[in-house]
C-alpha cells in the first residue's frame, strides 16, 4: 500500500551538508548505540502515562532506530493535523497517530530513503494495532526547507513538531519560513533542538560527525529569536531546557569552550499587534493536563485559577487551538486571592537548564535533555556576537 511515497522535490537540491546527513543517518547509524555523543540520546525523565502507553504500542524496530532529542508532545492534539519535520523512523509519528485519533492526521517528512522505507513498512501494522479502519498517517520524502515543493499545502497543519532536526539544516531561516507557510492561522511550531552559547567556528561547522551528532549546526539561542521574528512567528516561548554532555574527548577537544543546551520552544502563527495584558482562567480538561497546564517555563495554569498574562501569551491563547480551554476576562476590578501577576522577560535556556539541574533529579543518561548542569556556562546572555 502507498503511504505517501513521493519523489524528491525538483526545485531544491542537496547541499554538501544534506548529503553528509543522509549518509550519517541512512548508512552509518543502524541503532541508537552507534551515536558518537550523548547529544541525541533521549533521557530518563518522567513521561505522562498516556504518552508512555502510546509509545509501548510502537514497533520495537521503529524505536530502535530513533535518534530524537527528548520528547516533543504538545498538548490538546485530538483531531489535529500534525506535521513531523525530519520524522526519521517514524516513532513520534506513530505515537502522535494515537493521540490525534482517527479523525486527526499525522504526516512525517524526511529526506533519508532508509528511514522512510522503515517507517512506511509498519503503517499497516500500526493501524491494525491501534484499531483504525484506515490510516491516519503518511510519510513524505522531501526537505524541511522545501515543504511546499514536497507537496504539502499552505495553511494545512494545526501543529508542526520537530525533534532535534532543525539543527541539521544549513538554512534555518528557510525551515522556519516553510513551516510558517504550511501552518494554519493559529497554528503552532513546537520543537526541541540544540543551541550553543555562541556562534560556532568554521572548523566545527565543517566537521561531518559533529553535524550528524546535531552539534555543528546548532544555532546560538538568540539567533532563533531574531529568525522567528523575521519570518512572522510570535516571539518564541521557552518550555524547558537542559544541558548536553558530549562524553567524547576527541570531539570535546574540537568543540573547545562552546557549551550546548537542548531547549524546547513553541512558536505560533497568530495576528500581530494584540499585546494587551488580560486575565485568563484555565478551564481544565486537556488530556494529560486536566488540573495543571504548563504552557511554558513562565506560565503553569492551574484549573479555575485567575492568572494575569502578558499580551503575547493572551494573543496566543486567544487565537490558537487553546482558545476554547480558557475563559478570558478584561483587566480591572479585584483580582482576588487567586490572582497571579504576569511574568515578563525572555528566558535564557542556559540559565533555565541550571535551575532545573539544581532543582530536578539528574538524568541517568546524561543525554541531550539531561538535567545535569556540570560545565554549563551562564555567560550566554552575551552570545551571538
Amino acid at each position: 500500500m502507498d503511504h505517501g511515497k513521493s519523489t524528491c522535490p525538483k526545485g531544491f537540491s542537496d547541499s554538501t551538508i544534506h548529503v553528509d546527513v543522509k549518509d550519517y543517518y541512512g548508512k552509518r547509524l543502524k541503532k541508537t548505540s552507534d551515536l558518537k555523543t550523548n547529544a541525541c540520546v533521549a533521557p530518563v525523565q518522567p513521561t505522562p502515562d498516556f504518552i508512555r502507553q502510546a509509545l509501548k504500542k510502537v514497533h520495537p524496530e521503529i524505536t530502535a532506530r530513533y535518534y530524537g532529542c527528548g520528547l516533543v508532545v504538545p498538548e490538546c492534539l485530538e483531531g489535529c493535523r500534525i506535521l513531523d519535520l525530519g520524522s526519521g523512523s517514524g516513532r513520534d509519528c506513530y505515537m502522535l497517530s494515537q493521540l490525534v485519533g482517527e479523525k486527526g492526521h499525522v504526516t512525517g517528512i524526511d529526506m533519508t530513503d532508509g528511514q522512510l522505507e522503515l517507517a512506511r513498512t509498519y503503517v499497516d501494522h500500526h493501524m491494525k494495532e491501534f484499531g483504525y479502519k484506515k490510516p491516519n498517517i503518511n510519510f513524505v520524502q522531501g526537505y524541511i526547507e522545501a515543504l511546499t515543493e514536497a507537496g504539502l499545502e499552505n495553511d494545512s497543519f494545526d501543529v508542526i513538531i520537530s525533534n532535534c532536526v532543525v539543527n541539521l539544516s544549513p538554512d534555518k531561516r528557510l525551515v522556519l519560513t516553510e513551516a510558517y507557510k504550511v501552518l494554519k492561522d493559529g497554528g503552532e511550531l513546537y520543537f526541541s533542538d540544540i543551541y550553543s552559547n555562541g556562534r560556532l567556528t568554521e572548523e566545527i561547522k565543517n566537521h561531518k560527525v559533529l553535524w550528524g551528532e546535531c552539534l555543528a549546526g546548532a544555532l546560538c539561542w538568540k539567533d532563533l529569536l531574531q529568525l522567528a521574528e523575521k519570518v512572522g512567528f510570535s516571539p518564541p516561548r521557552l518550555v524547558t531546557a537542559s544541558v548536553i554532555t558530549v562524553d567524547n574527548k576527541e570531539l570535546q577537544d574540537i568543540l573547545g569552550d562552546f557549551k550546548f543546551v537542548s531547549a524546547t520552544y513553541r512558536l505560533f502563527k497568530v495576528p500581530k499587534g494584540n499585546t494587551k495584558n488580560c486575565k485568563v482562567i484555565y478551564n481544565g480538561g486537556i488530556t494529560g493536563a486536566e488540573d495543571s497546564f504548563q504552557f511554558d517555563c513562565q506560565y503553569t495554569f492551574m484549573a479555575n485559577e485567575v492568572v494575569e498574562v502578558d499580551g503575547e501569551v493572551a494573543n496566543i491563547l486567544t487565537h490558537s487551538r487553546f482558545a476554547e480551554d480558557f475563559t478570558f476576562q478584561p483587566l480591572g476590578g479585584p483580582t482576588g486571592p487567586c490572582g497571579v501577576k504576569p511574568k515578563a522577560g525572555i528566558e535564557d535556556p542556559f540559565e533555565l537548564a541550571l535551575k532545573l539541574g539544581v532543582q530536578g533529579p539528574a538524568s541517568a543518561t546524561g543525554g541531550c535533555c539531561s538535567t545535569q548542569s556540570a560545565g554549563c556556562s551562564t555567560q550566554s546572555a552575551g552570545c551571538c556576537k
